[in-house]
């Protein structure tokens, strides 16, 4: 019956594609591979051939290795590698310890609202983190945070309880993006292993404590592994949060480092920050490829294809207390920013909370801005187009990996890992060095259209595993009926494969514009005026000490965040409902 429906359609495909005598398939997936590798080296290759080079992309230079050996007989620079290593560490390991607290609580146990609870998590992942830095500045500022100020005044302190301003503040806000980006990584796992193992642990007399630890964590292990290595190259790749907190106490780490020596130092001091900048990609290329050998050996998983009913360790009344931790974090990591955010934008000065104070003028300025409006123009066409063409390309790529035999799938696979090493700081010094000079007419460098290369980088290898979670649920005998039935291969591909990858395209193309719509460290390098996006905008507004303004644009770009996150859960409740 499949069949004949299929050939059916074949027969009606044939008027739509007339057929050339001319196999595309071959040239589709070379140029796939020669667009991605393009993609993914070229940067790299300039950003190495930068390094050796003693002037600003597009001089006149020569080679020499003097960045280097000024960069690395510099104690300074020991400094940044020491913060960037042991801050990454400690937030790193503070994430993964919440993170599977999280994870265990809502999948293995009988806490209450387990599925609000999962909501309340994962939705710290999903706001800006340049929003909820600008926040905690304003809540835990040393002399008018008000924080320190309910402190102060209720228990009578002397001295600001909390300095934002320091290692602890650069820890504490990494940490609350980071759980939430562990949890959604090792959920799954804990969700989809067989528990029997914990019951025969528990019907041997183990408490629901020695079980966690003897039992679930080692079933569990390659995937928190694999979370934690990830979490770390993230917080090596990390821009606002010592950006907000660590600039103003003179801590410096890998990409704020960068920053100022291209944009704080005239002329731009590029040699060092090239000579930073490789060492970077070197360490965070070295932990992606052990969390993907990791990843790619051996697992300890349980699952297995029989029915069962997991039964959840019974907390007792400590429960309650687990519930509270969850709501706890929520509070912390989300309500209480935010709650900052919308305070401020009603008031005059920040730091100065008086009825008196009240205003829209914020607004006002705000809605009246050009600026603000060619920021959000920017942003919401670059997210959205960029999260549509990624998601095109990477439907290809998974496709070419998974149901090819083409001689370049292993390269295409591997390339479409590369930009996971590229921290958005060191992509975006790559790619100045490969598009200020371009041979022809044509012009990248001071466009926007920079910036979409960046993205489409950037988004590359979520994309692909977004479409190769999903290519690999298509049987393959849609395909060899199809072929049957006289389609060529761009038929089959167009027809049948992204019709069926529909669900995992849109769920791919909404996380890809969250993440473009975020998307600081390469942009505030990228970006040209005219072509400023709304995190750039904001941070300009912020080191202008126009906080109250960065407050209302704050909070726009998080309505726009939460409309999307609306947008998001309508869809996954429809694939639900047709599966």
């Amino acid at each position: 019956m499949i069949e004949e429906r299929l050939c059916d359609a074949v027969s009606s495909w044939k008027t739509d594609v007339p057929d050339r005598r001319v196999n595309v398939a071959p040239l589709l997936m070379n140029a796939t591979l020669v667009m991605v590798g393009f993609l993914s080296l070229y940067p790299v290759v300039m950003l190495l051939f930068g390094s050796v080079r003693d002037a600003a992309p597009g001089e006149v230079a020569s080679f020499t290795w003097t960045a280097y050996r000024e960069a690395y007989t510099d104690s300074a620079t020991y400094r940044v590698l020491f913060n960037s290593l042991v801050i990454s560490a400690i937030k790193t390991t503070f994430a993964v310890i919440l993170g599977v607290f999280f994870a265990w609580v809502i999948t293995r146990t009988n806490t209450p609202y387990p599925r609000l609870l999962e909501t309340f998590v994962t939705l710290p992942f999903f706001v800006p983190p340049i929003l909820t830095a600008i926040a905690w500045a304003m809540l835990a500022n040393p002399t008018v945070g008000i924080i320190n100020k309910f402190f102060m005044l209720f228990f009578g302190l002397h001295r600001p309880l909390f300095n934002i301003y320091s290692y602890g503040g650069i820890i504490w806000h990494m940490t609350h993006y980071s759980a939430a980006f562990v949890f959604l990584l090792v959920v799954g796992a804990f969700r989809a292993a067989d528990p029997a193992l914990e019951e025969a642990s528990r019907a041997s007399g183990a408490s629901g404590l020695k079980t966690f630890f003897r039992v679930t964590l080692p079933l569990m292990a390659p995937a928190i592994m694999g979370a934690g290595l990830l979490a770390f190259i993230r917080g090596l790749e990390a821009f606002e949060s010592a950006f907000f907190f660590g600039l103003p106490a003179k801590i410096f780490v890998f990409t704020t480092e960068i920053y100022t020596a291209l944009t704080q130092r005239m002329p731009a001091d590029y040699p060092r920050a090239m000579a930073l900048a490789v060492p970077l990609m070197g360490i965070t290329f070295t932990g992606v490829f052990i969390q993907r050998r990791i990843m790619a050996g051996k697992t300890y998983f349980t699952i297995t294809g029989k029915g069962y009913q997991p039964r959840p360790v019974d907390l007792g009344v400590w429960r309650w207390v687990t519930f509270g931790l969850c709501v706890a974090y929520f509070f912390v990591a989300l309500v209480l920013p935010v709650s900052q955010l919308l305070l401020s934008s009603f008031f005059t000065m920040f730091g100065l909370y008086d009825f008196k104070l009240l205003t829209l003028d914020n607004y006002r300025q705000v809605f009246s801005d050009l600026l603000f409006w060619r920021a959000l123009k920017n942003s919401l066409m670059l997210a959205a187009g960029g999260a549509v063409l990624c998601m095109l390309l990477s439907a290809v790529i998974a496709y070419i990996i998974f149901r090819t035999k083409f001689w370049g799938k292993g390269a295409l696979d591997f390339l479409s890992w590369v930009p996971w090493s590229l921290p958005g700081m060191v992509l975006a010094l790559g790619l100045l060095w490969a598009y200020i000079l371009l041979p022809g007419p044509i012009v990248l460098y001071g466009t926007i259209w920079i910036l979409l290369i960046a993205y489409l980088t950037i988004g590359l290898p979520i994309g692909v595993r977004s479409m190769s979670g999903t290519m690999v649920q298509i049987s393959e005998d849609l395909e060899e009926s199809s072929s049957v039935c006289g389609a060529n291969w761009w038929q089959t591909f167009v027809k049948i494969y992204l019709a069926l990858l529909r669900p995992g395209f849109a769920a791919g193309a909404l996380l890809l514009f969250f993440i473009f719509l975020r998307e600081l460290s390469a942009s505030v390098l990228l970006y040209s005026p005219g072509n400023e996006v709304l995190s750039v905008t904001i941070l300009k507004y912020w080191e202008a000490g126009r906080s109250e303004v960065v407050s209302v644009i704050a909070l726009v770009m998080l309505g726009i965040v939460i409309l999307f996150k609306i947008g998001e859960a309508r869809l996954i409740k429809a694939r639900l409902y047709v599966g």
